[in-house]
């Protein structure tokens, strides 16, 4: 058989990998441009991070009429799509960003991390850091290498946010910022989790209705990672996180949202109860709850362009976390 056309592993809706290694994805491909959204005012604008390893980009959006030298909170964005599709160039995380900075009043970087299974885990995370600490360091009261950041960005009010996978990794870089530290020993002021992609070895109730997942997430967990990590390792199931070992997460308040209807909402549950009986000190971890809704629906109305109510409830539920921060000024 011809091996660029003999399928290696299905992971439809998503992609198809071949024997060859060819890997052809199946949506989240499109790329919308930057520049000044007609609707919100949002500006937005790519710019390169690391030029070294391997081109690590980022979409940087600013809400309009910001005074000059006014310092705005600011969002280190992680896009979802299962670690295999989607980039922060893509309509429908373009919308939601616009939509986000505009409501919010903040400054956001959409990071463009590395795809698995070409760039298998832990690459997103790596790239993640990278960027975190880059935005950081840009934020800079000496001015850092991204003048967005330098005029407006507020160091003291950085958030770290993402859906699904993003949510993924927004936990996991957190983690690593509490143990690693940040420039100028900067911290997390939140962590916005949206619908986050957890799993894990055993089932729990939202998941009981399909026998067949842990089998299934266990086989895709392992395709991200091209095998590197178990489905309990805590990079993919942060419940097997002893309570001691908590208290890494470094931020100072946390948000999680879920759907209804999407067959990980439990563990997001969970993720929250175990935060707040941890050895965690932060001072808020707060849960939200879409009725009647799935795996994050908010982005599916985003990309049709109709904010629906619930969509727009949710939004309003992030830019109220973020406005709370007591650092602001």
């Amino acid at each position: 058989m011809n091996p660029d056309t003999e399928v290696d592993f299905d992971f439809s809706p998503l992609l198809i990998r071949y024997k060859s290694g060819r890997v052809h994805r199946l949506m989240g491909t499109a790329r919308v441009d930057g520049g000044t959204d007609a609707v919100t005012g949002v500006t937005s604008k790519d710019v390169v991070i690391d030029a070294q390893s391997g081109g690590l980009a980022a979409r940087l959006y600013l809400p309009g009429g910001v005074p000059r030298c006014e310092k705005l909170p600011v969002v280190v964005y992680f896009h979802g799509g299962g670690f295999v599709v989607h980039s922060a160039f893509s309509r429908v995380h373009s919308r939601f960003l616009n939509a986000l900075v505009a409501a919010a009043g903040v400054v956001a970087v959409s990071v463009d991390y590395r795809l698995a299974p070409e760039h298998p885990l832990p690459a997103a995370y790596d790239d993640a850091w990278a960027a975190l600490r880059w935005t950081v360091a840009s934020c800079s009261a000496s001015g850092g290498p991204e003048p967005w950041l330098a005029e407006h960005g507020d160091a003291a009010r950085i958030f770290v946010a993402g859906d699904s996978a993003g949510a993924n990794i927004a936990h996991n870089v957190t983690m690593r910022a509490g143990k690693d530290g940040l420039p100028g020993g900067a911290r997390i002021e939140g962590m916005v989790l949206l619908h986050p992609f957890f799993r894990g070895g055993e089932l729990v109730p939202s998941e009981r209705a399909d026998p067949e997942l842990p089998r299934r997430a266990e086989k895709s967990w392992g395709f991200m990672c091209a095998g590197r990590y178990g489905i309990d390792h805590p990079f993919i199931n942060p419940l097997s996180t002893p309570a001691e070992e908590w208290a890494a997460l470094g931020c100072r308040r946390a948000l999680v949202t879920v759907g209804e209807l999407d067959t990980m909402r439990d563990r997001a549950r969970m993720y929250v109860e175990a935060l707040r009986g941890s050895a965690w000190e932060g001072e808020e971890a707060a849960l939200y709850e879409t009725g009647g809704e799935g795996h994050v629906y908010f982005l599916e109305e985003a990309a049709a362009a109709a904010g629906g109510d619930k969509a727009e409830a949710e939004l309003d539920a992030v830019v109220s976390f973020i406005k709370r921060s007591s650092a602001a000024t």
